[in-house]
């Protein structure tokens, strides 16, 4: 999994007030659960465009006054109306204890019920995983060559080394449906 580093800055001061100044120069309020207590620090917004407004998951390398701290964004807070980043909570890492993520599925391949008429349709976009952070991946691929019309893969048919697949065995990931006109086709190949 790929790895981002930001810098910060601890808080003295926590509260609503607080915050609110921090926001208005520009900052961020964020905190890191999962140690022996709770780290209040701001970084720079700036620092968090190439982190928060994408698809991907990464591990944060978290620079608080010289200290590194490795996480992942567990959840981030926005204005309701201006839509900017006012609050994140980030998850500390440990290479010893698995980690819990969402991770973005890639689908490749050009399956075999397309050829015949039918329509590939992806019902995730992430996939919900625990594993130990060193195995964590950047997304989770996977193949739909071998996919007929109504054929699907579902979350029990994946398989990765190392990786515990969290969602439900019987949810299917992505499927080929059948169309109109494949079904047309197939009335009329067999009449």
């Amino acid at each position: 999994m790929k790895s981002i580093s930001i810098s910060g800055f601890k808080r003295e001061v926590v509260g609503k007030k607080e915050a609110n100044r921090l926001r208005a120069e520009g900052q961020v309020p964020c905190v890191i659960y999962g140690g022996d207590e709770a780290i209040h620090f701001y970084a720079s917004a700036k620092d968090f465009k190439s982190l928060i407004y994408t698809p991907n998951v990464y591990l944060v390398d978290v620079n608080i006054d010289g200290t590194t701290y490795q996480a992942i964004i567990k959840d981030s807070q926005y204005h309701p109306v201006t839509d900017e980043l006012i609050h994140v909570d980030f998850l500390r890492v440990y290479e010893d204890k698995p980690v819990k993520v969402e991770v973005p599925i890639r689908i490749e391949g050009y399956a075999v019920g397309l050829r015949k008429g039918g329509k590939l349709k992806s019902n995730l976009r992430t996939l919900r995983i625990k594993a130990l952070p060193k195995y964590l991946p950047d997304t989770i691929t996977i193949n739909v060559e071998s996919l007929d019309l109504n054929q699907s893969i579902r979350v029990g048919a994946l398989k990765m080394e190392n990786i515990e697949f969290l969602n439900a065995k019987a949810v299917p990931v992505v499927a080929v449906e059948m169309t109109r006109a494949a079904r047309s086709a197939a009335k009329g190949g067999k009449g």
